[in-house]
């Protein structure tokens, strides 16, 4: 089925349109979120989400409809684990609690649009070469073994921010006050107009969220190649990040193993795109260009069961491991 243009438009429009209403919401008025504020958003988010998903089910069909739980579950996870970044980010900007929701909204705005654009990318290169799978593939079982080197590296203490090249070069040439004003990116220092730290924190949280969305689109793509579906996954994802992160808060430092969860995710989508590539196979070298008959084809239910049993597994051990650690420590 082809998604009518009038379709794209008008969920573009509705997600603008959210985003918009979540400013105006909660960061127009800068303030640090309650537990309840921020709980009580999270579930509008989730269950909109849902709702929606529910909604392309019926009329799309039961295929796509589990294309698309897989996809969001799977995107939603990953956008968590982001947030162990986010984090790092503020502490090392030092950003004051109730000014972080201005930053966090424009890097997540910011994180879409870049996904918009890889999504298109990534579509009409799937459309032109079916080898564009190999390359996915193996970018994910290289990403998920760099995620679990990370993970360990996170659980043994590691994980420092380094600001990289764009922040350090704006560190360097705009002219920038020390400390923040409100939660402004422009404001007055002896006369003149000069930048805040908030402008610092953007940028590092969108060529964050630019590294991303190179590992989360890849791995949406293996669970489905229908472009909508990709979209409206990874726009929902997004939406409510903002309540998560202040709804986590000092949980993130409990979800030690989430990292290896998000690995063994990432390697098995991996693998399931590989398989695919194997089946569409049209490079000489591989089977004299045919297709590869061995190759498995994973269906989707199959790969949803597997996705949300990795995360309740390692979401429970991390926290009965935090627990334990916690209780050794009283």
């Amino acid at each position: 089925m082809h998604v009518p243009l009038w379709v794209w438009i008008a969920t573009i429009a509705a997600i603008a349109a959210i985003f918009v209403f979540d400013f105006f919401t909660h960061v127009r008025k800068p303030h640090a979120p309650s537990f309840k504020e921020s709980a009580l958003w999270s579930a509008f988010y989730v269950t909109l989400a849902l709702l929606f998903g529910a909604g392309l089910w019926y009329v799309w069909g039961h295929q796509h409809g589990v294309e698309y739980l897989a996809g969001f579950i799977t995107e939603k996870s990953l956008s968590v684990d982001n947030l162990f970044v986010f984090a790092i980010i503020m502490a090392k900007f030092g950003v004051p609690r109730e000014f972080q929701q201005k930053a966090l909204l424009i890097g997540i705005v910011m994180a879409l649009i870049m996904r918009g654009i890889f999504i298109a990318v990534g579509a009409a290169a799937i459309n032109q070469f079916s080898w564009v799978f190999y390359i996915f593939g193996l970018f994910l079982l290289y990403t998920a073994f760099k995620l679990a080197i990370e993970s360990f590296s996170h659980s043994e203490g590691g994980g420092e921010y380094e600001p990289n090249a764009l922040v350090k070069y704006a560190q360097r040439h705009l002219p920038m006050r020390d400390d923040f004003d409100s939660n402004k990116l422009l404001s007055k220092l002896n006369g003149k107009r000069v930048f805040t730290p908030m402008m610092l924190v953007i940028l590092a949280l969108g060529v964050t969220d630019l590294l991303f969305a190179l590992d989360s689109i890849p791995a949406i793509y293996g669970l489905t190649q229908e472009p909508y579906i990709v979209f409206t996954t990874n726009a929902f994802a997004l939406l409510g990040l903002l309540q998560l992160y202040f709804l986590l808060g000092g949980l993130l430092d409990r979800l030690v193993y989430l990292g290896f969860g998000l690995a063994l995710i990432l390697a098995f989508i991996g693998v399931k795109l590989m398989f695919h590539a194997l089946h569409l196979n049209t490079l000489p070298f591989i089977n004299g260009g045919e297709s590869v008959g061995w190759a498995p084809d994973i269906p989707t239910w199959l790969s949803l069961t597997v996705i949300i049993s990795i995360l309740v597994i390692t979401t429970v051990a991390s926290l009965i491991k935090s627990r334990g650690a916690q209780s050794t420590a009283d």
